[in-house]
């Protein structure tokens, strides 16, 4: 069983984990920061905006199982592609969403797939999410892994305030 690596940024993380964290093939999700210029982050320099990183998940999964493509549509019905100033009620560069790609063939999917996306008129303005090479991911503190299970009233409760379940409602 040879695993891949996958690697989303979709504003919260903890938002982000629970639609993959599902499925049969995938072997783990996990909140961290990508994409930055400061070693070994953490939530706070994440969240200032200054690291440069976005929350992220970083996904291991079987492909063989659950391919790359079907990561990518559950990515697509998570975000709203057309916003550049971060996710639902999270703002600012550290909650943008991005994809992250690991080789050249996840490079050549996830460009169709946006590709695909844009051309659907599923949006009335440009699908605009980067794809961008995959550098060093840093697992998040342990409070925020897993914080759906964890914490489910309060992942409830900041959930139902950020305005995605209704984006994904509408859209989706």
């Amino acid at each position: 069983m040879k695993l891949e690596k996958a690697t989303f940024a979709g504003g919260c993380f903890w938002c982000m984990v629970k639609p993959f964290d599902q499925f049969d093939g995938i072997e783990k999700v996990v909140s961290g920061y990508t994409g930055g210029h400061i070693k070994n982050p953490t939530y706070e320099d994440v969240k200032s905006g200054e690291s440069g990183h976005r929350e992220a998940v970083e996904i291991t999964f079987n492909p063989e199982v659950f391919p790359y493509e079907q990561l990518l549509e559950i990515y697509w019905q998570q975000v709203d592609p057309t916003d550049d100033e971060g996710q639902f009620q999270d703002r600012g560069p550290s909650y943008r969403a991005t994809i992250f790609y690991h080789n050249e063939e996840q490079l050549k999917k996830a460009e169709h797939s946006k590709q695909e996306l844009a051309d659907s008129g599923r949006f009335k303005k440009p699908v605009i999410t980067p794809i961008e090479p995959a550098s060093v991911f840093y697992t998040a503190e342990d409070y925020h892994q897993d914080f759906y299970k964890k914490e489910p009233e309060a992942y409830k409760k900041d959930r139902a305030q950020s305005g995605r379940d209704e984006f994904i409602e509408k859209h989706w």
